[in-house]
């Protein structure tokens, strides 16, 4: 399969992680939740982790691709207070201030 179509995910916070398995089959997302996160991915797209918290999904339908890049996204997208989640790695989060302290 050649792969022309790539979108990079990030994966920000502490203890949150990502692992694929079965030949990019499958990925499983440690976010914080009690539980592990698992994802099974469409037959035209492939993912791949580059560090623990660098996700790549690739393939040749340019559609699917970003379809299932959201749907990662999706499971913890991120918040404007702290920072955290999943997010692309081209996407700037402008974080919020918060309440004042007197």
């Amino acid at each position: 399969m050649e792969a022309n179509f790539f979108r990079f995910l990030k994966i920000v916070g502490v203890g949150y992680k990502a692992r694929a398995e079965s030949q990019g089959r499958l990925l499983y997302l440690k976010l914080g939740y009690s539980h592990e996160v698992e994802l099974c991915v469409p037959p035209a797209v492939r993912v791949f982790c580059c560090k623990n918290n660098v996700v790549c999904c690739t393939g040749i339908d340019k559609q699917r691709v970003h379809r299932f890049a959201a749907a990662v996204r999706s499971c913890k997208p991120p918040e404007v207070y702290k920072g955290k989640g999943i997010m692309y790695i081209d996407e700037v989060i402008k974080n919020k201030q918060g309440k004042k302290s007197k």
